[in-house]
């Protein structure tokens, strides 16, 4: 079992992941998700208890995988029945603790956010963005924002502080939801999609009249956008994308194409003044640095 067990921990950081220390047989492990931090819980692992194989993935990106361990000899039509019985219940292991994980969060964010207070627009971050609070709340002092999914459910809240930092309610689900930022969801007749809360409230200050949501990050784009135009066919849709042009692979602008690609969408990018700061990376950002303010 221990060379079956030390083949599962690489086949976990193969896939960009750091497994637990210890992992015993038939237990479901919790661990950190890609690149997240200690305390992170989005990534599972669960080796089997009678025979070498086992699960694992990361909630947070939807990665789901089985392993097998490498062997000598062709394993039997009896063996690979039980290895896919065994696949399957750990499947619906998976699925229980995630719902279970989801609804937690869900209860949670709930209570926060019944509990916050309408925030104000002197908040720092508000004044340093140059944007209204857009129906932000206050909890502890920090802004407070809504994560819902497609359907209005709230299933997450994301959190900023007054020196911009920023984190999600832990156990929430972001995949696929979005920070309502501004418009009616009824018959919009323009859909306008971006990374960030700051960033959409710019856009929405720009045109009042559209629907703005933020997807949160460029990872979310593309299932954002696809559910987007699921739900309104018919509005014309824009991807407005960061320009994360000090990066390599420019994530934002690469996302926000592949979003748009896939969707049938308009693609917009900052377009940047010769004299902008290359360290600029979205609408907000160009929308502050031209008002003379800092970024």
């Amino acid at each position: 079992m221990n060379g079956a067990l030390s083949q599962f921990k690489d086949a976990i950081r193969a896939a960009g992941l750091e497994p637990p220390a210890v992992i015993k047989p038939g237990k479901f492990h919790r661990f950190p998700g890609v690149g997240k931090r200690d305390g992170n819980k989005a990534g599972w692992c669960t080796l089997f208890e009678d025979g070498p194989g086992g699960c694992f993935g990361d909630w947070s990106s939807g990665l789901s995988k089985t392993w097998q361990a490498k062997r000598n000899t062709l394993s039997s039509r009896a063996e690979r029945v039980a290895f896919t019985r065994r696949i399957e219940a750990a499947k619906q292991q998976v699925e229980a603790e995630r719902n279970a994980r989801l609804a937690d969060a869900a209860k949670r964010a709930a209570t926060i956010w019944n509990a916050t207070t309408p925030a104000l627009g002197s908040h720092p971050y508000l004044i340093r963005k140059h944007i209204q609070p857009h129906g932000a709340r206050l909890h502890r002092g920090a802004l407070t924002l809504p994560v819902k999914d497609f359907t209005g459910r709230l299933t997450s809240l994301q959190f900023i502080a007054a020196d911009s930092s920023k984190r999600l309610l832990a156990g929430g689900r972001k995949r696929g939801c979005v920070i309502p930022v501004a418009g009616g969801t009824t018959h919009p007749v323009r859909v306008v999609i971006c990374e960030g809360w700051a960033t959409g409230c710019t856009l929405a200050e720009d045109e009042p009249a559209v629907l703005v949501l933020a997807a949160i990050d460029a990872g979310n784009l593309e299932l954002v956008t696809l559910s987007a135009r699921c739900r309104w066919p018919s509005a014309e849709m824009v991807v407005a994308g960061d320009d994360d042009r000090m990066t390599a692979g420019n994530p934002g602008a690469t996302k926000a194409k592949a979003a748009a690609m896939a969707s049938g969408a308009l693609l917009a990018l900052p377009q940047w003044p010769e004299n902008a700061p290359d360290h600029l990376t979205d609408f907000n950002d160009l929308a502050v640095w031209l008002a003379g303010g800092s970024v």
